[in-house]
């Protein structure tokens, strides 16, 4: 039996999401070292299950539904784990019914954050473990940023989720304290399950005084002129350049292959470029390991994407994080603190960033050695949490 396994993957149009497919590429590894199988949910199973080497099946359908529909929805595959009704045949939650006959439990792996800016995915984690615990299934979710902000039946649906399972884990402490404080969950508190992907960092990680400063960027500003975001950035990078070291684009969510046209974050970082006085070059996307290895051996890593970040601090890599809002702030700054980095700066104040630069690259060695003194625990704490995963799930 396997542990069926849902996270915001599949690559289309060439197009990859870095940081949730690490997320998952953890749970799939540390899983399999413990013996166990899985079957993923994907938007594009063929691709994941290729990738992924295991067997990948399609979501729960419910797309781009709106609120009324995703809700008569969510009654109706409930209904349908309990045998109360039946789905259509061509129903494309049918394979996900099949796959909870051969699971032993279902894993909420991290990607796809519940907060209300996305219900599709409030929608489809916790009605598939309301359909795991109608099969009478186990259920852990593990790897979670929750909210901040959720609507009060958001709010319900993913307290409900997780009183529900045997184990919930999250990345950061706001998120902790929400399901300990208001929702009387006992959360573990960890860092990003992605953290440790493909073995990494190294216990005694050598810096190398001429690696690049790396540079990650989103394109949420929260409502911000795009343009005058843009352009404090392109400054903020070349002041990089004159001061640390050479700058290194490399887009999160953005194209897989080499030459392919701009998408995504490496739209904006043409943009970007574009402005610089500065030279700068790109690094394809790529594919997650690859990722976790270029931001662990960066000089410097300037970014407002979440995965940069859990990839570099572990490796004691000087980070300067832009916020565009309250949830970014949370991700970036629990991603940080679990290192003993704070340098957490919102897109509002760009004009004082270029100062810390400085900073951050005359402290490297100090923050090299915070990382390394605190990266035995984290790992011990993270096998352990999989250890408890894998019991759990059967």
């Amino acid at each position: 039996m396997s542990i069926l396994t849902i996270g915001d993957i599949g690559v289309s149009s060439g197009i990859i999401h870095i940081g949730d497919e690490a997320m998952f590429e953890a749970a799939r590894d540390e899983l399999a070292a413990r013996g166990r199988t899985m079957t993923g949910i994907s938007s594009a199973p063929e691709e994941s299950a290729h990738r992924y080497g295991i067997y990948a099946i399609g979501r729960l359908g419910f797309g781009d539904l709106d609120r009324a529909a995703a809700e008569e929805r969510s009654s109706m595959l409930r209904a349908a784990a309990s045998g109360a009704s039946a789905l259509d045949d061509t129903d494309p939650a049918v394979a996900v019914l099949r796959a909870l006959d051969d699971a032993s439990g279902v894993l909420i792996a991290g990607g796809g954050n519940l907060a209300s800016r996305w219900p599709v995915h409030v929608y489809e984690r916790t009605t598939l473990a309301a359909m795991a615990v109608a099969r009478g299934l186990p259920v852990v979710v593990t790897g979670q940023t929750f909210g901040p902000d959720l609507t009060p039946a958001d709010e319900s649906r993913v307290a409900a989720m997780a009183r529900a399972a045997r184990l919930t884990g999250v990345r950061e402490h706001d998120s902790g304290a929400r399901a300990q404080q208001t929702w009387g969950v006992r959360a573990r508190v960890g860092v990003d399950d992605a953290s440790f992907l493909a073995g990494g960092p190294s216990d005694s990680p050598v810096a190398d005084p001429s690696a690049p400063v790396l540079v990650s960027l989103s394109g949420w500003f929260a409502g911000r002129p795009a343009a005058d975001v843009e352009q404090g950035i392109a400054e903020l990078l070349d002041a990089a350049a004159r001061t640390v070291g050479p700058v290194v684009f490399h887009a999160h969510f953005g194209p897989v292959a080499a030459g392919a046209e701009p998408q995504g974050d490496a739209a904006l970082h043409e943009l970007v470029r574009a402005r610089m006085r500065q030279v700068s070059t790109v690094v394809p996307s790529g594919d997650s390991q690859t990722a976790a290895e270029l931001a662990r051996g960066a000089r410097l890593l300037i970014t407002s994407r979440y995965h940069p970040a859990v990839f570099a601090a572990p490796a004691g890599v000087p980070i300067l994080a832009l916020a565009a809002d309250e949830y970014t702030r949370i991700k970036l700054g629990g991603a940080l603190g679990h290192w003993g980095q704070s340098e957490v700066v919102d897109l509002d104040d760009l004009a004082g960033a270029p100062a810390k630069l400085a900073q951050l690259d005359a402290a490297r060695a100090a923050i090299a050695e915070r990382a390394l003194s605190r990266l035995p625990a984290h790992r011990a704490r993270a096998a352990l949490w999989w250890d408890d995963v894998a019991a759990a799930l059967g």
